[in-house]
């Protein structure tokens, strides 16, 4: 390590308070480094080569990769490394963007480590790509279902109830919320012509459902927050809903550029990047987050699906 008075000049630049930051936490590649800071690749190498340089990290060879690290001080180092440490942090926390890349971080994590299976899902992944009589992407649908307990379920911007009725065939009771009065007459119909006793429509907004605090077990948000005029309080709306041990599943569009969907399909939000779904639901209080990608179009402009899923502990 430098001395400390050229340490604390590196620290000067935000972009090297972020990466050290990281780094403390984990070994990172520049790949994952670009994803979590969203900034250029020749801009990350660059600020690494002066922080490993300065002696702040260090690197190694894994596979195709290099991964970088903080690097360790000496034991006659270890007070001024301190010092440093603690300045660094607060450096940090004058940062908006660190508490983004918090988040960022956990869903990188995440795909490393599902990742690390890729090898057998490319191996038992042929659903699909061959066909088999009598085997389909519906009838292993119905099998989960009915596999579900039965919950009580909110399914927040249902429009016509299409997974709500769905649901119904094995919940105890879903609860469909609409802010189109048309959609709610129309779903309120269908359900009745097909006999579902346990479903019920209400007119209502994401933000602030007609449902009571804490009798749901399982909220849905199926293609609706891209919907809702603010999106975080549609989040923490839906875990005030939630009992205790309740779960929050959220399908949404991946972010993307296609802004003719706007005027297209209505939409306030062009999709959410997973680190925005993976903050918002610990901002609403939800723990045990998980996000992925769970679809790809095959036709422009190529629009994916991100699941996100959450406990209220």
């Amino acid at each position: 390590m430098q001395s400390l008075l050229k340490s604390l000049s590196l620290i000067a630049d935000p972009t090297r308070v972020r990466l050290l930051l990281l780094l403390k936490r984990e070994e990172l590649s520049v790949a994952e480094l670009q994803e979590i800071l969203s900034l250029p690749q020749s801009n990350i190498s660059a600020q690494l080569g002066k922080l490993k340089t300065a002696g702040l990290v260090s690197d190694r060879r894994s596979g195709k990769n290099r991964l970088y690290q903080l690097e360790q001080p000496s034991a006659r180092a270890a007070e001024s490394w301190e010092h440093f440490m603690a300045l660094l942090e607060s450096a940090g926390d004058e940062l908006r963007e660190v508490k983004q890349d918090s988040h960022a971080l956990k869903v990188v994590l995440q795909k490393r480590e599902r990742t690390a299976q890729a090898y057998f899902d490319a191996l038992a992944g042929k659903f699909g790509r061959h066909y088999i009589p009598g085997r389909s992407w519906k009838g292993l649908g119905e099998v989960l279902l009915k596999l579900l307990p039965p919950l009580v379920i909110a399914d927040l911007g249902a429009g016509e109830g299409t997974l709500s009725q769905l649901l119904a065939q094995r919940a105890k009771k879903v609860i469909a919320v609409d802010n189109s009065e048309n959609m709610v007459t129309y779903g309120s119909g269908l359900a009745k012509q097909h006999g579902f006793t346990n479903l019920e429509f209400r007119l209502g907004d994401l933000e602030n459902p007609p449902i009571d605090a804490g009798s749901v077990d399982l909220v849905i948000l199926s293609q609706a927050l891209h919907h809702a005029q603010r999106p975080a309080q549609a989040i923490r709306a839906a875990f005030t809903l939630l009992k205790p041990g309740g779960r929050i599943v959220v399908l949404e569009l991946l972010k993307h550029q296609f802004e003719k969907a706007r005027d297209l399909y209505a939409d306030l939000w062009l999709g959410f990047a997973e680190a925005e779904l993976h903050e918002m639901l610990s901002d609403a209080g939800f723990k045990h987050i998980e996000t992925s990608i769970v679809h790809r179009e095959s036709r422009s402009p190529h629009f994916q699906t991100v699941l996100a899923m959450a406990d209220r502990v």
